[in-house]
């Protein structure tokens, strides 16, 4: 059974040319991903297909109305929960998009304009979702910025599954940084500890710089995870890291 995501929006080709591109596109392609586009002027009564209108009491800018949203959503039965994007939503992050994976879909209503009725909040969407603090044209980039991370997540979507196992986020720390070929480069040199074949010195190195990656740049991230534990202590000192000053917390 694929795992269905909808989404609705007024810029259905820009969405679907994102969602037919790399990893999500060629999951919909095999029959993993069932991502479903909605195009929101198609529930438009008037001969313009207006989705917005005025606000009420002045204001600058339009608001998208009700009613074109309310029918394209209810002419679909879309999954649920239904989320609008929005800042005042809840913070999206890589536990959400686990958490969403787990599930057999969702779908995402993207606004434009000043936003959207406020009876769109309260009785049609099953609540809001924000990709961070920042203000967007409209809500397709931040769709597609949660597609694909919950893409990602879905069994069945990454050739290889470790990989969203050990990308960034995925216990609470920044990913490890990454080599290849060449072996050197310009005078610069990969670890000797990722040429060496030991696979199990390479995890604890792995392990130690995705830790001191974390203090060094996200110390929240550190903080989040109730500090560090004397064995990832431990590990840091064995590597020549502990001296940095969110280690010693």
């Amino acid at each position: 059974m694929s795992f269905r995501i909808d989404i609705f929006t007024i810029f259905g080709e820009l969405v679907e040319t994102m969602a037919s591109a790399s990893v999500i596109g060629r999951s919909r392609a095999a029959g993993t991903l069932d991502v479903r586009v909605h195009d929101l002027r198609m529930a438009a009564t008037d001969r313009h297909r207006s989705v917005d209108d005025a606000p009420f009491g002045g204001g600058a800018g339009m608001v998208m109305m009700p009613q074109p949203l309310f029918d394209a959503v209810e002419a679909v039965d879309p999954p649920r929960p239904l989320f609008y994007l929005s800042p005042a939503g809840r913070r999206f992050d890589q536990a959400m998009a686990s958490e969403l994976a787990s599930g057999t879909g969702f779908s995402m209503l993207c606004g434009r304009y000043e936003g959207v009725d406020e009876r769109v909040c309260q009785h049609l969407v099953d609540g809001e979702l924000s990709v961070g603090d920042v203000v967007l044209a409209g809500g397709e980039s931040a769709a597609l910025l949660v597609l694909e991370a919950v893409g990602r997540c879905v069994p069945g979507v990454l050739a290889n599954e470790a990989s969203a196992v050990e990308e960034s986020f995925s216990d609470g720390l920044l990913e490890y940084p990454q080599y290849t070929r060449p072996a050197e480069f310009r005078g610069w040199s990969v670890p000797e500890v990722l040429l060496s074949g030991d696979h199990g010195r390479v995890t604890r190195w792995r392990r130690a710089q995705s830790l001191a990656r974390t203090i060094e740049r996200r110390p929240d991230l550190i903080e989040a995870r109730g500090g560090l534990s004397d064995e990832e202590r431990e590990l840091l000192d064995a590597h020549g890291l502990g001296d940095a000053p969110e280690a010693e917390r």
